[in-house]
């Protein structure tokens, strides 16, 4: 990843982690989103958002609804970071479920 990418993804971790905090429960949905990754492609035109999502009644609703809610997302990301970023890549939104797989390891090995 170059110095921009991460850069970017860094800028874009950042306020959505922000975000999800002011917006848990209507976009959330209650759940507590937790930004663990930001992977950019290399032409700066998406953004592989990987998101842990904790304390949900249905944990697929919520991803789910950021899911829908996207567009709405990114509009609002890209109105706090227009000044640094001429065009505010597409948000790709994936569950990940590294720690769920860390704490099962760690009980097969008890």
């Amino acid at each position: 990843m170059s110095i921009r990418q991460d850069k970017i993804a860094n800028v874009i971790k950042k306020e959505l982690g922000i975000y999800f905090q002011q917006n848990s429960i209507t976009i959330c949905k209650g759940a507590m989103v937790t930004v663990t990754t930001v992977r950019m492609s290399p032409d700066l035109s998406i953004a592989k958002v990987y998101i842990s999502l904790f304390g949900a009644k249905d944990n697929q609703d919520s991803f789910e609804n950021i899911e829908n809610n996207s567009k709405i997302i990114r509009h609002h990301i890209s109105q706090i970071v227009r000044n640094q970023l001429r065009k505010t890549p597409e948000l790709h939104f994936y569950i990940d479920d590294s720690y769920d797989y860390a704490k099962k390891i760690d009980e097969l090995l008890k």
